[in-house]
């Protein structure tokens, strides 16, 4: 079993323990909205940056903005949903980089349609992108991680509460995905030092969030104890904290920041 002891004389300075300096991260869905803003976070503490997503263009866009910021930037177009593209990405970045440390299996995918109108095949796609794709990723990504490595999950507060819209796929995948967190991080922190969470955000703006109807959002920031959207640096702040040792005592575990809204 791997073991990470640490004694007193071991400590490091509080903020240098937030820092990922040397390290190499892969963020996927990382072409828009949150996925931008968690690129260059990580960026910010001090990691190269591997970018995955559908959409090159958009990818290159966030490519520049992680470069701005003095780190390493690769953008590889990738559809976690397709196995084979899974360990394509990872490939891209071992031959790149050499190593990978920290996993944001970010991408995603939703849908609004009544449960009695669902086509299969709208179901299954969003299962595949927001459950089965983090899988094949964490997978890719568990057999080259080291010791002291992080896997990050991004669910959703709908996997802890309902919200007034019919989400019956995605509110079922992000569900789901804090299940795989828990066994992955049952299966890997202890053999593998691999520590693996998740991150249920409330309601930030994003490509998903820009389809609401007109009043949806004003009617739940009265159910949200700060009344307000939450910003993607708030999100991200969050974000380095899991992936960085500042959490190396949290593993298997869902981290909430929704501004209340599950809690009321």
């Amino acid at each position: 079993m791997y073991s990470a002891w640490r004694s007193h004389t071991d400590a490091v300075p509080i903020l240098d323990r937030f820092r990922l300096d040397g390290r190499v991260a892969i963020v996927t869905g990382s072409s828009s909205g949150l996925g931008v803003d968690f690129a260059v976070a990580l960026a910010e503490a001090g990691a190269d940056v591997v970018l995955a997503a559908r959409r090159p263009d958009r990818l290159a866009q966030t490519k520049h903005l992680v470069e701005r910021t003095g780190r390493r930037a690769v953008a590889v177009p990738t559809d976690v949903a397709v196995p084979d593209e899974c360990h394509r990405l990872v490939a891209a970045t071992i031959d790149t980089f050499g190593r990978v440390d920290v996993l944001v299996n970010n991408a995603g995918v939703g849908t609004a349609v009544p449960a009695s109108r669902e086509t299969p095949e709208q179901f299954r796609r969003v299962i595949d992108v927001n459950l089965s794709g983090c899988y094949w990723m964490a997978q890719e990504c568990g057999r080259v991680m080291q010791p002291g490595s992080s896997i990050v999950n991004i669910a959703s507060v709908l996997a802890l509460t309902t919200a007034g819209l019919p989400q019956a796929a995605y509110t079922a995948s992000k569900s789901a995905l804090l299940g795989l967190t828990r066994d992955l991080a049952q299966q890997w922190t202890g053999r593998k030092g691999i520590r693996v969470n998740a991150l249920a955000p409330g309601f930030f703006r994003s490509e998903m969030t820009d389809q609401y109807a007109p009043g949806y959002v004003e009617e739940q920031m009265q159910r949200t104890l700060t009344g307000r959207w939450g910003e993607g640096d708030e999100l991200a702040a969050a974000l380095v904290f899991l992936a960085s040792d500042a959490s190396s005592y949290v593993t298997g575990h869902t981290l909430v920041v929704d501004g209340g809204v599950s809690i009321t």
